[in-house]
């Protein structure tokens, strides 16, 4: 893979917890703008496009200087959201972040982008678990990967289980044998993008509800990248003061 990979971020304003949440102001700017304003500055050789669903995001974001392109409204994901912007941006590999990341770091980008250089169709990230608690939330994904890091399995139950200690695990266990977490942060091989949602669903995916697990059960193989960056995402409208929060005063 030669040319560089474009940034795409699906954006899409219905969101249950939160309704239009990406059109939400923090200091007077919305939070799809802090967000293409940020990817701007710590990764400006990628190409940035946003994929939206709706006048008022392709507004905003046009009318602030950043590429929009409208999608259909009914896709059933963030997924099938990029390969439609994607037939019409020509990219050879897109990077997915997501719009209502909006503390997204260059050395996470970077990752993603280098994780597609093997043979991978996809790549993403995984950070280290620090808290037993968070290793058992089913709603904090695990990732295992093999020894060229390459993902193996993605679960909502704590794995590897530790046999052991009978699955109870306590900080300095996780300290001396690393367990990943899952990032939400993806990228893809124009390829593998195009012919994702031809795919059909998984019998692990919809147990699971992890839509990387249909690649996997199609036999494309995923590249896991370690960082130590977390990421800040904005879910909830109190998720909103920890993110003004970290913003200089």
């Amino acid at each position: 893979m030669s040319k560089t990979p474009s940034i795409i971020v699906p954006a899409r304003l219905a969101s249950t917890r939160f309704p239009k949440k990406l059109l939400h102001e923090v200091r007077g700017k919305p939070v799809i703008i802090w967000t293409a304003e940020r990817i701007r500055e710590v990764a400006p050789e990628f190409p940035l496009y946003f994929a939206v669903d709706d006048g008022e995001l392709y507004n905003c974001l046009s009318g602030a200087g950043f590429n929009a392109v409208r999608t259909r409204a009914d896709h059933p994901s963030g997924t099938d959201r990029l390969a439609e912007a994607n037939a019409e941006v020509g990219a050879d590999a897109v990077i997915n972040v997501q719009g209502d990341e909006p503390l997204v770091t260059g050395e996470q980008i970077r990752s993603l982008a280098e994780g597609l250089k093997g043979d991978a169709a996809m790549s993403t990230l995984a950070i280290p678990f620090e808290h037993p608690k968070d290793f058992a939330n089913p709603n904090q994904v695990k990732v295992v990967r093999d020894r060229d890091g390459y993902a193996l399995y993605f679960s909502r139950a704590p794995i590897p289980y530790s046999r052991d200690t009978r699955g109870t695990v306590e900080t300095p266990w996780l300290a001396e044998n690393p367990c990943y977490r899952h990032l939400g942060l993806y990228a893809y091989k124009a390829d593998f993008l195009k012919a994702f949602s031809s795919l059909e669903p998984g019998f692990l995916e919809q147990i699971e509800r992890l839509e990387q697990l249909r690649a996997m059960e199609h036999g494309y193989r995923i590249h896991v990248g370690i960082t130590d960056q977390p990421t800040v995402g904005i879910d909830t409208p109190e998720d909103i003061e920890a993110f003004e929060a970290r913003l200089p005063a």
